[in-house]
């Protein structure tokens, strides 16, 4: 890739705070969020962790997404397919960037954000090793089943959610154990907000995955 076109992937607005363990957190907000938004619960899930946070590029109502979509939970699955690309190309620029390796890379996202980090999973694997998707659904099913063998996964959906079914959520995780993840599935007595028991719960998971490699 030249100068210039890693200029352009990195021009993805963005946070990255260096942290001191070999662990980086990928941060990917929901609807109306920005690449802030999740940087408190990335610290709390792993205070030693570098943290990236991106915003989503697509606006609804004048707020960021990560993909459009033409309803609730009715996703341009083209778009979805064309960001979760651009978001994989910027996931591994930056890895040059700031020096880390995917090996090392941590999902964290929410509804929105979560949904992208489950395509990104699906269609770009090599992208990250661990993931904590929070009220995530389906986003697509892959031309392809990608090979998730030796990848971990913590889902976490609301059992009063009423903006993303549970069947929704039990689509996803069959998808990922289907093709090779390990899975664990966390059900909230909430609704489609992200709660502290979220965050503590994930908090947990992490702590028993091991942190991963420099490459």
């Amino acid at each position: 890739m030249s100068p210039s076109e890693r200029a352009r992937v990195l021009d993805t607005p963005h946070v990255f705070i260096q942290g001191k363990g070999i662990r980086t957190i990928l941060l990917l907000h929901g609807t109306g969020g920005d690449e802030n938004s999740l940087v408190p619960a990335g610290r709390r899930v792993d205070s030693s962790a570098s943290l990236l946070g991106v915003r989503g590029k697509v606006l609804e109502n004048g707020m960021a997404r990560f993909f459009r979509r033409f309803a609730e939970g009715v996703f341009d699955i083209e778009d979805v397919r064309f960001r979760a690309n651009e978001l994989a190309e910027f996931v591994a620029e930056a890895s040059r960037e700031y020096g880390f390796s995917p090996g090392s890379v941590a999902i964290l996202g929410y509804s929105n954000g979560a949904n992208i980090g489950a395509a990104l999973l699906l269609l770009r694997p090599e992208s990250a090793r661990l993931a904590m998707l929070f009220r995530p659904m389906l986003p697509l099913i892959p031309e392809v089943r990608p090979d998730l063998s030796g990848k971990s996964v913590f889902l976490s959906a609301g059992s009063r959610d009423t903006m993303i079914p549970g069947d929704g959520t039990r689509e996803l995780e069959r998808a990922l154990a289907s093709a090779g993840a390990q899975v664990t599935m966390n059900w909230e007595p909430s609704d489609h907000r992200l709660t502290s028991s979220d965050i503590s719960k994930a908090a947990d998971w992490l702590t028993a995955q091991p942190e991963g490699k420099v490459s």
